[in-house]
């Protein structure tokens, strides 16, 4: 049934706000493809089309709207976007006139952003976290990351739907849900999961309402749902960017990062959110010498996924790196997987008692265990597709114990690096690992939650370990996409990119969405 509308902070006259049901929804097909021209078109080639009045980004933003009306909630009904921004087509019109005086902001100016709805903005856009009881927590000040993307001129879209709660409510989780937006679809094949917690920005992004989005990741939750979608994802290295007004998980861990479909639109956003790096200026000193693990062991044995990996392996000697695999290798982080679960229940209880008790809006509950009472008392809504036994679980692990707590998360950042990826990298003398960023994406299970096949990469390393992970696409397999990673050591983030850049300039456009039903399965060879 159609959840009602947040109570708006301000007024909304003329906006359009998206409601998006949880009734399972029609089937639909691309809309105009004049509109995807531009709804496809990246970062540089928008900034031309501006600079030449082939469109203004008011235009742009009315075609991405029209776009978002015809995808979001009609025909294959994404559910990827939660919320439209109404202060947004002015944003645009005060990019245009910037434009006009030869005083553009650089190289986002103008361009569309869509932001996780675990994200603060200042705009008239409740931060929900995927649940009701946050539906009137209106910010007042953006959070660092989108303060960061707007002084550069970027356009704040609206909010994109998640997992509920970043997917850190139940084990039994469905992967896309919330209470607030439903289920986010994936583009590409629609009954697959869009993976999460960055469901929405993944699928938005991949079907083309808007050429870059925020995302976040405590544990994979922007690299899985940008490499299912068929798009770049980054995690940056754990620290380089701000996690303030961020609805947390669990402070050593989370940050937040950039979701685009070409690798030098993740590194425009990330000038504008890491200043003085020049990332994007970086891209085409390449890889050449660069020495490179292929980490075989984490990359399972479906011939398909090997083939991929074997074409990825053949276009980064292309691109002059020199390629060694590593086909065995003990994983000490398999033997710590509680320690892990235990060190972000303990940081969640922590993180979440702060953020409730300075959220806004008529949720007067300030701590996890009133967010717990809420959910039992909602349970028709909220608890409709699982239970919150992490949530309990958090609670009742209790206040945090710094020295204990401390050692734990010692423990495991130095079997991630240490033991893991520093260890690759050492005994083979070499500065990157590459990997696929995961299997290929189940379909949606919405009475067992998610069923992932055995899990493929090294995401969980790099995420305890702080370290930068780029995930670009690398094709379809019967239509569902498949990402290869990038992982270096802390503070590489440039590196991971010029490599990503150096793959994608062999590799071609990445497919488009076609908005499959369901996989369309020849039992044929690699595409």
């Amino acid at each position: 049934m159609p959840l009602h509308p947040p109570t708006p902070r301000t007024p909304m006259a003329g906006a359009l706000a998206l409601l998006l049901s949880v009734a399972l929804p029609t089937l639909g097909a691309e809309p105009s493809p004049s509109t995807a021209a531009w709804a496809y078109a990246d970062g540089a080639t928008l900034q031309s089309a501006f600079a030449k009045e082939e469109i203004s980004a008011q235009a742009l933003l009315e075609t991405l709207t029209t776009r978002i009306e015809a995808l979001n909630e009609k025909g294959p009904t994404l559910r990827a976007v939660r919320a439209l921004n109404p202060e947004a087509l002015a944003a645009a019109a005060a990019s245009d006139a910037r434009r006009r005086d030869g005083a553009s902001l650089g190289p986002l100016d103008g361009l569309p952003v869509l932001v996780k709805d675990n994200i603060e903005t200042r705009d008239p856009l409740p931060t929900t976290a995927g649940s009701r009881a946050l539906l009137d927590n209106y910010a007042e000040e953006d959070a660092p990351v989108v303060a960061a993307l707007r002084a550069q001129g970027a356009v704040i879209l609206g909010k994109t739907n998640l997992s509920q709660w970043a997917n850190f409510r139940s084990n039994d989780s469905v992967s896309g849900w919330s209470s607030v937006g439903g289920q986010v679809r994936n583009p590409h094949v629609l009954d697959r999961s869009p993976c999460g917690s960055s469901s929405g920005s993944g699928a938005a992004v991949a079907a083309g309402l808007a050429p870059l989005a925020l995302g976040t990741e405590t544990n994979g939750s922007i690299i899985c749902p940008a490499q299912v979608n068929g798009i770049v994802g980054l995690k940056p290295t754990h620290g380089l960017l701000s996690i303030d007004g961020i609805v947390p998980i669990a402070a050593s861990q989370d940050t937040a990062g950039p979701m685009t479909r070409t690798v030098a639109d993740a590194a425009l956003m990330m000038d504008a959110l890491a200043p003085g790096q020049a990332f994007h200026q970086q891209l085409p000193r390449g890889i050449a010498g660069t020495r490179v693990v292929v980490a075989r062991f984490a990359a399972g044995e479906d011939p398909r996924i090997l083939a991929r990996l074997a074409q990825a392996e053949a276009w980064l000697r292309e691109a002059g790196a020199e390629v060694v695999s590593v086909d065995a290798f003990e994983q000490p982080l398999r033997a710590l997987g509680g320690e892990s679960f235990t060190v972000l229940k303990a940081e969640f209880r922590q993180g979440i008692n702060a953020y409730l008790a300075r959220a806004q809006g008529t949720f007067r509950g300030k701590t996890l265990a009133d967010l717990i009472a809420f959910n039992e008392a909602e349970a028709s809504r909220e608890l409709a597709r699982f239970d919150q036994d992490i949530f309990e679980a958090s609670e009742a692990i209790g206040p945090l114990r710094a020295d204990e707590h401390a050692a734990r998360v010692a423990r495991l950042r130095e079997a991630a690096r240490g033991g893991t990826l520093d260890a690759l990298l050492e005994a083979n003398n070499a500065a990157l690992i590459i990997a696929p960023s995961g299997p290929l994406a189940p379909p949606v299970d919405l009475v067992n939650g998610d069923v992932w096949p055995a899990w493929l990469g090294l995401g969980s390393a790099a995420a305890i370990a702080g370290y930068p992970h780029l995930t670009v696409p690398l094709g379809t397999i019967e239509g569902v996409p498949l990402g290869l990673s990038f992982l270096a050591t802390a503070g590489q983030d440039a590196l991971v990119l010029r490599a990503g850049y150096a793959l994608e300039q062999r590799r071609g456009p990445p497919p488009r969405p076609a908005f499959h039903p369901t996989a369309p399965v020849s039992w044929g060879p690699p595409e």
